[in-house]
């Protein structure tokens, strides 16, 4: 009878096949302003590498804006976001578990940026002139938008507040705004001012470097073995050298086929300097005094 037994466990054994761990789904949160077909076209090609590489799935979690991101990542609906240095200081200041994985480098191959104010050759003046004048910003919660545009004056004197201001959204459409002569100056990345020079744009003022747009992870949802080996998984492409990775990288979005670099908190120091120094800024990121409304700066 014993040895009956065992043989019918020995064949049980053998029938019971196990079987294979559900993957660990994700919800990947974009920006806010992006649309959803942007987002699929520029960020789904990421995802489906990463969950390749760490046997993920992914889920992308829309949200209107920032404030709807904190509070995703707040109640452990959000375990990734793609955000630039001024929201994650934002969002780290409510939630510390917001945890920066890696800075994906700028066009220029570079990890940091530098935000510029700008104006037309003919007809420059000193940035303390600006008082009262039309200045074209790209978005309220852009690093280079409301906080580096009004540090940059604020070093001569005049506060942004203090302009005539409006929003414009792309960097290019306020480069163009002012080449154009319909602004007096406007703020934007460095890089992308460099490119309208040769329409008689100059630069007056730039910022020290800035962080670049980094993946964020929460620590509450992503384990720490995990949250690594999406950071390795991401630092072991090199698209600049290696060939076979510039072509895994060549259906990315422009802002993630550069490579990525190692970040830590402590490399966002600039960006809380200049919130200390002009702690101003748009109602729609919790935690931060507000700025006056978008209508208040209209251009002339």
């Amino acid at each position: 009878m014993q040895s009956v037994r065992f043989i019918f466990w020995v064949v049980l054994g053998l029938l019971v096949v196990p079987l294979p761990l559900p993957a660990q789904t994700l919800h990947f949160a974009p920006l806010p302003m992006q649309d959803a077909e942007t987002v699929v076209r520029e960020k789904r090609p990421m995802l489906e590498y990463l969950a390749r590489d760490a046997g993920l799935e992914f889920e992308i979690e829309y949200s209107t804006g920032y404030a709807e991101i904190l509070d995703k990542f707040s109640a452990g609906e959000v375990d990734l976001a793609y955000l630039g240095p001024l929201p994650y200081v934002a969002l780290r200041e409510q939630y510390e578990a917001a945890e920066p994985l890696v800075l994906f480098r700028e066009p220029t191959g570079e990890a940091r940026y530098t935000c510029t104010v700008v104006m037309f050759a003919d007809d420059r003046v000193p940035l303390a002139e600006l008082h009262g004048k039309s200045v074209a910003l790209t978005q309220p919660l852009s690093t280079c938008g409301y906080l580096a545009t009004d540090h940059l004056l604020r070093g001569a004197g005049v506060h942004l507040a203090e302009t005539e201001y409006r929003y414009l959204g792309r960097h290019d459409e306020v480069a163009l705004a002012v080449a154009r002569g319909d602004f007096r100056g406007g703020g934007l990345k460095t890089h992308i001012a460099a490119r309208y020079e040769h329409l008689g744009l100059v630069r007056l003022s730039e910022t020290e470097p800035l962080p670049a747009f980094a993946l964020v992870a929460n620590a509450e949802t992503v384990p720490a073995e995990l949250r690594q080996r999406l950071r390795d998984a991401l630092l072991a492409l090199d698209p600049q050298r290696r060939s076979e990775d510039a072509e895994q990288v060549r259906d990315w979005g422009e802002s993630l086929s550069h490579g990525a670099v190692p970040v830590e908190d402590a490399d966002y120091a600039p960006v809380r300097r200049m919130l200390r120094g002009s702690p101003v800024l748009d109602p729609g990121l919790p935690g931060l005094s507000p700025v006056p409304l978008p209508g208040r700066g209209v251009a002339p």
